[in-house]
């Protein structure tokens, strides 16, 4: 066993307990990919290009041999949290080991306050919580149509809040999307479609490790300042997402 295959002995709990639960016994993962669009995958190239059809074989590539994950893709497009807190008891009610909850792009532009945003997903995570779910959120994308909001950054800003506030991991999508173009991992046309919003197949690979990386750094598995990564011929499985589907203009 090497020491990518063994757990760290964090400090302090992990941020993510039931995950990592889960991989000390070497039993499946079970994940539910929650949100709106860039969790249903539009503008991918197909269903099999979205984030959570990537994220097993991202999780495997940072495990090698580990235990397999399985990903229910239920991202919806054009969702604010108003509609969220409707679809959450369903996808609790399936019992996941971890909830990946992509939030925040719709809101700002169809209007939601940031106060009922807030305490709509507070309520959510404390709901996650009580039915002992683990939970990592996903903050909105660094793309036009939100940066040139007035609220753009503000519900940024309150995803990262409300994680902090919660104990919850959070994937800074909207550094990270700043970070690829300005290291030249990605180009423009690679990371964003070009309707201002959604993300493209090049975003959607890199979030997909992102969202692995972040997965394991929170069940105390992987220390941040690892940076050899073994790859691996991958275990798990995505289940079927169907048709990518195109979103209306202003509808993430």
């Amino acid at each position: 066993m090497t020491e990518m295959d063994e757990p760290r002995s964090p400090e302090t709990p992990p941020a993510l307990p039931r995950v990592a639960a889960r991989l000390a016994a070497g039993l499946p993962l079970r994940i539910s990919a929650f949100g709106s669009s860039t969790t249903e995958g539009i503008g991918a190239s197909s269903p099999s290009a979205s984030y959570p059809a990537l994220l097993p074989a991202a999780l495997a590539a940072l495990t090698g041999a580990g235990p397999a994950a399985i990903v229910a893709n239920r991202g919806m497009g054009g969702e604010t949290a108003v509609e969220m807190a409707l679809r959450l008891p369903g996808i609790l009610a399936e019992d996941p080991d971890l909830l990946i909850w992509q939030t925040g792009s719709n809101d700002p532009l169809h209007g939601v306050p940031l106060a009922r945003f807030a305490a709509l997903t507070r309520d959510g995570l404390r709901r996650a919580r009580v039915a002992g779910i683990d939970v990592l959120l996903i903050e909105p994308q660094h793309a036009e149509q939100l940066v040139q909001h007035p609220q753009g950054v503000c519900f940024r800003d309150a995803v990262r809040t409300l994680g902090e506030a919660a104990g919850v991991p959070v994937v800074r999508r909207w550094d990270l999307m700043q970070h690829w173009l300005a290291s030249g991992a990605l180009t423009e046309t690679e990371l964003h479609l070009g309707d201002g919003l959604h993300m493209a197949d090049g975003g959607y690979a890199m979030l997909a490790k992102a969202v692995a990386r972040a997965i394991l750094e929170g069940a105390g598995w992987l220390g941040r300042e690892d940076s050899n990564l073994r790859m691996a011929e991958s275990k798990s499985a995505a289940l079927p997402l169907g048709d990518a589907p195109s979103a209306p203009p202003g509808a993430e």
